[in-house]
């Protein structure tokens, strides 16, 4: 008798005996809890291997400003009075995680690889959440692992950038927060002021959000409506729903928009203006190439440049990785006025709307900016999961997929066990407070980061300098930092490599340093240290600024 026979003769013995239970048993306690534990124990592991692979790269100035923003809210400066932001605030999206591990873990250079690992782990984890779907059994699992895999190893180097939060990954999150929603909590009438209300919030924080949720919600919302009411002769009503997301995306946009104009009208902080440009035709053939590496590394895959070897040859695996995302939003496009399935449709959209804005931006210099199109990243893995799973399940592929995924896992435990990024140079650290220098001037590039290294012990402001003056720099900076009756700035920082002051990008190349001596006067101490170069005066600098 095979097992299949037993199994059914034991379930007829079972039915026959008086009293017995119709159906299946319930599965026991132990069981219904070992799913949501073992996805558990995978997301603590994976968030110790993005901690490591954060660590490699050091904390630049960009993301440190982002963690002395969240220190002042923490401290009370909840609108961020008198503070100059970028373009993109991260207000309401990465600046409360900084001030949740600030309160734990303080202010140091530490920060920002917890966050950036944390953000890139819960990504992670809500992507699996909706490649699930409805979706039961095997079915449930190979979504999940199809997604998951596929953001499992994010690339060393350049494509480490995903883990050191702000670079647009966590204002993903939100988004797909808001996905989830519409997935399983259904028609219900405060779905989509929900949505809305997500989408608004995280507008706020980072115009991004334009592209990959809220013009996604209005095409998608609108077809749908048109669907019901031309194609299907429904009534009005009857695509109320559809018409209601149309709306919440229209809510949200002008909530969004006008949310960072009202935290400025109660005295908090003001951002710079976005710089929109269309890239030039004659640009076009280098941009698509742009696009298409900074697709291969944000899913791991980009291998031009790299020797033959072991780590090679995992970087050529992604590229399975590549062609499985490439895939499901194909697969996705294609079926895109026929699906019922509104995540799906949501997904594509935004996924095509985010790449082709940055094929055609021409604001976008180099590879570097790739975590511009970050979204892309969980949004093809989450429509691979969804629409593939069954095709593989039904062919067969299973084991191969399996096999692909492991080499995931050997490759994001090689890139763990790459070395931490240095430290800043120790003997600057010992100089600067054995001389007392706890207040001083430097580039963009140099000041906030050594600000955080430091634990803002000593604090560092940056400069703007031009061939024909030197000022405070408006840029990620607060206006306190530069007056004079506050502070007693008495050292400028140079550093041999790129200055980094503000001001200087896209000028012909000066000397920083005679601008600054012509401005401060001659130093009455000069240091040199590595790769570093301390002017020290006798009076306080910050008078000399306009």
């Amino acid at each position: 008798m095979s097992v299949s026979e037993r199994d059914a003769a034991g379930l007829g013995q079972q039915a026959a005996e008086p009293g017995a239970a119709a159906g299946p048993r319930p599965r026991p306690l132990r069981w219904r809890w070992a799913g949501p534990g073992l996805l558990a124990a995978a997301c603590v592991l994976a968030f110790a291997g993005y901690l490591r692979m954060s660590s490699t790269v050091p904390a630049n100035s960009d993301v440190a400003s982002n963690a002395l923003q969240a220190w002042d809210m923490l401290h009370g400066n909840l609108l961020l009075h008198g503070w100059w932001l970028s373009q993109v605030s991260y207000y309401t999206t990465e600046l409360p995680v900084y001030m949740l591990v600030e309160l734990v873990h303080g202010l140091n250079a530490g920060v920002v690889h917890v966050a950036g690992a944390l953000t890139y782990t819960v990504l992670m984890a809500l992507a699996a959440l909706l490649a699930k779907g409805k979706a039961a059994g095997a079915e449930a699992w190979v979504r999940m692992l199809i997604t998951g895999g596929l953001l499992l190893a994010p690339q060393l180097g350049v494509g480490t950038q995903v883990l050191l939060s702000p670079e647009h990954v966590g204002t993903t999150v939100p988004v797909l927060v808001a996905w989830l929603l519409l997935d399983r909590c259904g028609r219900r009438r405060w779905v989509p002021v929900a949505v809305g209300l997500l989408l608004a919030w995280a507008l706020a924080a980072d115009a991004i959000v334009l592209y990959i949720g809220i013009a996604p919600l209005l095409l998608v919302g609108l077809v749908r409506a048109y669907q019901e009411i031309v194609q299907k002769h429904r009534r009005l009503f009857e695509a109320a729903y559809e018409l209601s997301l149309a709306a919440a995306a229209l809510a949200a946009l002008v909530v969004g928009l006008k949310a960072p104009a009202l935290v400025h009208a109660l005295g908090g902080y003001s951002v710079e203006p976005a710089l929109q440009s269309i890239a030039p035709v004659s640009e076009m053939t280098t941009r698509v190439w742009l696009t298409a590496a900074g697709l291969l590394l944000l899913f791991g895959g980009d291998f031009f440049g790299l020797r033959f070897g072991p780590g090679t040859a995992l970087v050529l695996l992604h590229l399975a990785g590549v062609a499985v995302a490439a895939w499901g939003v194909c697969a996705a496009a294609r079926r895109f006025l026929r699906d019922s399935d509104l995540v799906v449709q949501l997904l594509v959209v935004g996924t095509l709307i985010i790449v082709a804005g940055y094929l055609f931006a021409g604001q976008v210099p180099g590879i570097g900016y790739s975590d511009e199109m970050a979204a892309a990243l969980p949004f093809a893995a989450v429509l691979a999961g969804r629409l593939l799973a069954g095709r593989l399940i039904s062919a067969r592929l299973v084991p191969v997929a399996a096999a692909i995924l492991l080499g995931y896992v050997v490759t994001l435990g090689s890139n763990a066990l790459a070395q931490p990024a240095p430290s800043e140079d120790p003997r600057l650290a010992s100089f600067l407070a054995a001389h007392h220098l706890r207040y001083g001037l430097s580039g963009y590039w140099q000041a906030d980061a050594l600000t955080l290294a430091s634990g803002n012990q000593i604090q560092i402001r940056a400069l703007q300098v031009n061939p024909a003056s030197v000022s405070a720099s408006h840029w990620e900076s607060q206006a306190s930092w530069y007056d004079p009756r506050l502070h007693d700035a008495t050292f400028v920082l140079l550093f041999s490599g790129q200055p980094g002051f503000a001001g200087q990008a896209g000028l012909a190349p000066f000397d920083p340093a005679s601008q600054i001596r012509a401005t401060f006067g001659p130093p009455a101490q000069t240091c040199h240290l590595g790769r570093y170069t301390v002017l020290v005066w006798h009076q306080n600098l910050l008078r000399r600024l306009p």
